[in-house]
């Protein structure tokens, strides 16, 4: 990936703030990527976090265990780098070199692979992380932006 790649994904973190974030909207943000994943038949599983603490958990058909293990390695590029794990690796790239060559962290335990990103409210920061895995990791990544997008809409709408 090249830097003006690296700065859109860093303007989408940047516009993906949301004013706040509860159990309820946690189940919200999971439905809309459950929809969104169903409406394409895409073999997903989706994982929504605060903290430690898992919110939402869903596993599509054609998913497997594999992605659960998945979810757990990138969303622990989010929490150790407060940003995406799609972000985290362009970013590594976009250096000439691989976050599995250059991180000094566990492969096993870390992937800089796209389809988690950190839920940032507005005045706290990051404060949880959302995460597809499923598809080719720019889709992953694709299909939370989609979903966060919608998320925030809604907001504005009950809001305005």
């Amino acid at each position: 990936m090249s830097a003006p790649e690296v700065a859109g994904i860093e303007a989408q973190e940047a516009r993906l703030v949301l004013p706040r974030f509860s159990y309820e909207d946690a189940w919200t943000l999971g439905t809309l990527l459950v929809g969104l994943a169903r409406e394409r038949r895409a073999p997903v599983a989706i994982d929504v976090r605060r903290g430690a603490q898992q919110l939402f958990h869903c596993a599509l058909p054609g998913s497997s265990a594999d992605n659960d293990a998945w979810i757990d390695r990138k969303r622990r590029v989010v929490e150790r780098y407060g940003a995406s794990s799609f972000l985290v690796g362009a970013r590594f790239r976009a250096k000439g070199t691989t976050f599995e060559a250059s991180s000094r962290l566990d492969p096993d335990r870390y992937a800089a692979h796209g389809g988690s990103f950190p839920v940032a409210v507005e005045g706290a920061g990051v404060i949880g992380s959302v995460t597809v895995s499923g598809l080719p990791q720019a889709e992953d990544h694709a299909l939370v932006v989609e979903a966060l997008e919608l998320l925030l809409s809604s907001y504005a709408a009950a809001d305005g």
